[in-house]
C-alpha cells in the first residue's frame, strides 16, 4: 500500500511539473494587457461564459475604458454632458441598458451622479460609483472634471493591475489544490493495478462506504475552502 501511495504521489508530481502554470508568462500577459489603452476584448463573450467574478471583472474593465474615453472627450473641449454621452456610446458595457438613464440625464441636464449610482452593479461597480462622486464634486464645488476623471481612471487601472497580479500568483496554489484532489483517484487506480481491490472494499461493505463518503466530503470541503481563500485574496 505504501509503494502504491508513493507511486501515485510521484505520478501526480510529474504531471503537475509538466502541465503546471508558468507564473512568469501569466504575469507578462497581465502586464501586456494592462498597458493597452483601449483593450480590444469582447465583454459580451465574458458574460456568455458568465460567473459573478467574470461579470464583475467586465464591469471594472468597462469603467476603466469609460474614464479613458471621458477624459479624452473632455480634453477635446466638449461639455461634460456631451462628453459622457459620447464616452458611454464608445464603451462596450456588460449591460448597456443599465447606462441608458445615465445618457438621458447627461443629455437633458439631469442628476448624472444619481443615475451613475443607480447603474453601478454591486460587484464591479466601484468605478461608476467613483465617477459619480467626481461628477458630484465637479458640479457642487466647480472642480475640473477632466483632472478628477483622469485620477479615478489611474486609480482603477492600478487596482486592476494589482488584482490580476494576485490572480496570476494564485494560479499555482489553485492548480496544486486540484491536483491534490485527484490523488485519491490515482491511489485507487494504483491499488487496483497491484491487485488490492480497493473498489470492492469501498462499495461492498459498510465501513468502505463510510470511508468513501467521508473521503469525498473532505475532498469537496478542501476544494471549497481553497476557492474561498483564493477569492478573498483576489478581492482584498
Amino acid at each position: 500500500m505504501i509503494a502504491a501511495l508513493v507511486a501515485a504521489l510521484s505520478t501526480a508530481t510529474a504531471v503537475w511539473l509538466w502541465t503546471g502554470p508558468n507564473t512568469a508568462t501569466a504575469r507578462l500577459n497581465r502586464l501586456t494587457s494592462v498597458r493597452e489603452p483601449f483593450q480590444q476584448r469582447s465583454i459580451k463573450h465574458l458574460i456568455t461564459r458568465s460567473s459573478p467574478a467574470r461579470r464583475a471583472d467586465a464591469w471594472r474593465q468597462a469603467s476603466i475604458e469609460l474614464c479613458q474615453a471621458l477624459s479624452a472627450e473632455l480634453s477635446a473641449g466638449r461639455t461634460p454632458g456631451e462628453a459622457l454621452t459620447r464616452a458611454i456610446t464608445a464603451v462596450d458595457f456588460p449591460d448597456p441598458e443599465a447606462l441608458r438613464p445615465v445618457m438621458a440625464a447627461a443629455r437633458d441636464g439631469g442628476d448624472v451622479s444619481t443615475a451613475l449610482l443607480s447603474a453601478a452593479p454591486q460587484q464591479g461597480g466601484e468605478g461608476l460609483r467613483r465617477l459619480a462622486a467626481c461628477w458630484n464634486v465637479s458640479v457642487t464645488v466647480g472642480a475640473g472634471l477632466a483632472a478628477l476623471v483622469e485620477r479615478v481612471g489611474s486609480t482603477l487601472r492600478s487596482a486592476q493591475a494589482h488584482r490580476r497580479d494576485v490572480t496570476a500568483q494564485l494560479a499555482g496554489p489553485r492548480t496544486t489544490a486540484r491536483m491534490l484532489a485527484t490523488l485519491p483517484v490515482l491511489g485507487l487506480l494504483m491499488g487496483s493495478a497491484l491487485g488490492m481491490r480497493p473498489l470492492a472494499f469501498l462499495f461492498g461493505s459498510l465501513p468502505g462506504l463510510a470511508c468513501l463518503t467521508a473521503g469525498i466530503a473532505l475532498d469537496a470541503c478542501g476544494l471549497w475552502w481553497t476557492h474561498q481563500m483564493a477569492t478573498r485574496a483576489e478581492n482584498s
